[in-house]
């Protein structure tokens, strides 16, 4: 999987981060969702993972009109 750099909430390019791939998806690069609650209340399979984001990361989302 190829990613391409979008853009990142960070100064030192650390999370959160976004890209998008070659494969027409896009990877987030967040902070890690540990709180119970929160993971209770959604079905993930084993080979996921729930990361959080601030909502100006998505700035970075290219206009898909």
């Amino acid at each position: 999987m190829k990613l391409t750099f979008l853009g990142s909430e960070s100064d030192t390019g650390d999370s959160p981060t976004l890209f998008s791939t070659d494969r027409g998806t896009f990877v987030v690069q967040g902070w890690r969702v540990t709180d119970a609650e929160a993971l209770d209340a959604m079905t993930l399979p084993a080979h996921e993972t729930a990361v959080e984001i601030p909502s100006s990361l998505l700035r970075y989302l290219p206009d898909q009109h």
